[in-house]
């Protein structure tokens, strides 16, 4: 079996999107050239396709992915996976704003940084970034996991959910509402399991553990100011 090519260039990107649907039926893999940080590239992918970006794409690459294994060589703009079902979606440098958002499952990698509000709204899966997030990640997660090897910017996990977020390494500031707790063996041996297969794990990391504090679930007139800081 040999590689199918598509060239992006300035074409349609219905047109791209097209020839990528229509090869992910040949089960073979998708080399995508020339992507000049295209907006929309790989959308709505299905299960076990595999398709590898080469440079860097735009925003929302990867977005309602169902289950394919998605690389991109370089950068990714805004959206990153946004309301992905399954699958693994690798950025090997850096990500813009809103990586996963409402995402619910699956996994994203982020080698280098991403852009603020990191997983906004997620309700499910995993986000794993080497480098840092940036302001506001976690914005009101419902479920899943984002876990930051290199720290975290300003108000890290605001009104967060039941979502977590795992940071080793400085936060800048906390958002409203949030928690932190001292994870169990367990829960550590959970993220590490997780870390794992992307030869990331490193038992000596000194992790934070962020949950809700639980006063944004039910509003109540005396807690107006917490919800008016969000």
């Amino acid at each position: 079996m040999s590689d199918i090519i598509i060239e992006v260039g300035d074409r349609h990107i219905r047109e791209i999107n097209e020839d990528i649907q229509a090869a992910c039926k040949t089960g073979e893999k998708i080399i995508v050239r020339n992507t000049l940080s295209r907006h929309n590239l790989g959308i709505g992918l299905p299960d076990g396709a595999n398709i590898h970006f080469e440079g860097s794409v735009g925003y929302y690459c990867g977005g309602l992915n169902n289950g394919a294994t998605i690389t991109i060589e370089r950068n990714g703009g805004w959206g990153i996976g946004e309301a992905m079902a399954k699958g693994h979606i690798t950025v090997g440098g850096y990500a813009g704003m809103s990586v996963g958002a409402a995402m619910l499952g699956g996994t994203i990698h982020v080698k280098g940084d991403s852009g603020p509000r990191c997983g906004v709204a997620m309700k499910g899966g995993n986000i794993i970034v080497e480098g840092k997030i940036g302001y506001q990640s976690g914005f009101m997660s419902h479920s899943g996991k984002i876990i930051a090897l290199g720290g975290a910017g300003a108000s890290c996990a605001d009104a967060l959910w039941e979502g977590e977020v795992w940071v080793a390494g400085e936060v800048e500031s906390l958002g409203v509402d949030v928690n932190i707790i001292e994870p169990s063996a367990e829960d550590v041996a959970e993220v590490e399991g997780i870390l794992e297969p992307l030869g990331l794990n490193d038992s000596s990391r000194e992790w934070r553990k962020m949950i809700s504090g639980q006063r944004l679930w039910y509003f109540e007139s005396r807690d107006a100011n917490a919800w008016l800081m969000i």
